[in-house]
């Protein structure tokens, strides 16, 4: 994917606030609400080329635990992912898993290790492996599995001097407003707006992750808010304020999954 000098969802944050110049303060606080807390482990591999076919194979093993999880509700979704653009250092596959608690988190991973089941197998022989735990208060899916959808993570380090609320602010008045209208749509299947839950990184960053059933979407999403946005070319001001580019990364992996 071509990275351009704004990436899609600083063009979402961008048509956001040209949105609040025309609506009531009291209108926009309506539309949005916090959340529940939904957490989410990702197991993150770094795998050689020659061992994908069995990483591929390793899912049935996981998936049995992780289908009897989602069935009795100790989670609300899981699935995993390849990585179509590979960086030198990161990882080529991930498994995730998503709960309404950090205890049905850790839970299904009691239950791999019961069971002797890595979230990865060692036949994969990975070079790289890491976890991470988010929380997210922000977020929303249409209920049902997907397969070969398309994942775009977008990752922003706020500024030292954002406000506490940084998080939230851009949350409630731009980013979900945007990401429900594109939901109701079906452009996406599913979004969460992510901090750590447990800081294996240093605080101050969010993520903004969402799917798409096809590889249009990732065009359509691009195409249609840039041509909102270029009505409104100062609107970038709030999101440039708390945010750092220097931060900011992106994503894009391609990966099947389901929610309850």
């Amino acid at each position: 994917m071509t990275r351009q000098s704004l990436s899609v969802f600083a063009s979402l944050f961008l048509l956001a606030v040209s949105t609040l110049c025309v609506m009531p303060l009291n209108a926009q606080m309506a539309e949005v609400k916090e959340k529940p807390a939904m957490y989410s482990y990702i197991a993150n591999w770094q795998i050689p080329r020659a061992h994908w076919a069995e990483m591929e194979k390793s899912a049935a093993g996981r998936n049995a635990i992780l289908e009897k999880a989602l069935a009795d509700g100790t989670i609300v979704g899981y699935g995993d992912d390849i990585n179509l653009v590979h960086t030198a250092e990161g990882e080529t596959h991930d498994n995730w898993w998503s709960a309404m608690s950090i205890a049905g988190l850790v839970k299904v991973l009691d239950k791999f290790f019961a069971a002797d089941i890595s979230a990865s197998p060692n036949a994969a022989s990975p070079t790289k492996h890491w976890d991470s735990i988010y929380v997210s208060h922000y977020y929303n899916w249409r209920s049902g599995a997907f397969k070969d959808g398309y994942v775009h993570v977008s990752a922003y380090k706020l500024k030292a001097d954002a406000p506490d609320d940084a998080v939230e602010s851009l949350s409630k008045h731009m980013i979900v407003p945007v990401l429900e209208k594109m939901l109701a749509d079906s452009t996406i299947l599913e979004y969460e707006i992510d901090t750590m839950a447990i800081h294996t990184e240093a605080p101050g960053t969010f993520s903004i992750v969402y799917v798409t059933p096809t590889p249009e979407g990732l065009d359509t999403v691009q195409a249609a808010i840039r041509g909102l946005v270029s009505d409104h070319p100062l609107s970038g001001q709030a999101f440039g304020s708390m945010t750092d580019d220097n931060g900011h990364r992106d994503e894009l992996l391609k990966g099947s999954g389901v929610f309850k």
